[in-house]
């Protein structure tokens, strides 16, 4: 597994985890949803992306994207 699908399914699972929370618990977890979308649109723009820099740094190898 390299840090692109790793970035993706942390996202993935984070807002499927979020949205469940909302279902079941308070609709204030969409913020989180809100969260991970920011992040990730501030990532496509700018390339900066602090989940990949966290895997890379634990030694999880790089794949194209975030190299």
């Amino acid at each position: 597994m390299n840090i692109d699908r790793l970035v993706m399914g942390t996202a993935g699972s984070l807002i499927l985890i979020s949205l469940f929370l909302s279902w079941v618990h308070s609709t204030f977890w969409l913020g989180l949803t809100v969260l991970i979308g920011a992040n990730m649109l501030q990532a496509a723009i700018t390339g900066f992306c602090p989940a990949a820099k966290l895997f890379k740094f634990i030694g999880v190898k790089p794949g194209r994207a975030f190299e």
